[in-house]
């Protein structure tokens, strides 16, 4: 999904996927799936999905929301 401020986008969105994959993957041994603008992993035997730039989580087993510290406080 494209930004208006697609610079920015470039700009940010690498640091904050590994921000996020180094944060996750401390709770979550195995991510099993990376594309260019989101990171999946299984949690509570569902997929959840996570979008580093815009902070949105979604998935069965967790609450949809923003921020990658929402996120974190669900995975136990």
């Amino acid at each position: 999904m494209s930004r208006l401020d697609l610079q920015r986008q470039k700009r940010l969105e690498p640091k904050r996927m590994e921000e996020a994959k180094r944060r996750i993957g401390a709770k979550i041994p195995k991510l099993y799936g990376q594309t260019s603008n989101s990171i999946s992993f299984d949690y509570k035997g569902q997929k959840v999905v996570y979008y580093p730039y815009s902070g949105w989580a979604s998935g069965k087993s967790i609450k949809d929301g923003r921020g990658l510290e929402n996120l974190l406080k669900q995975l136990i």
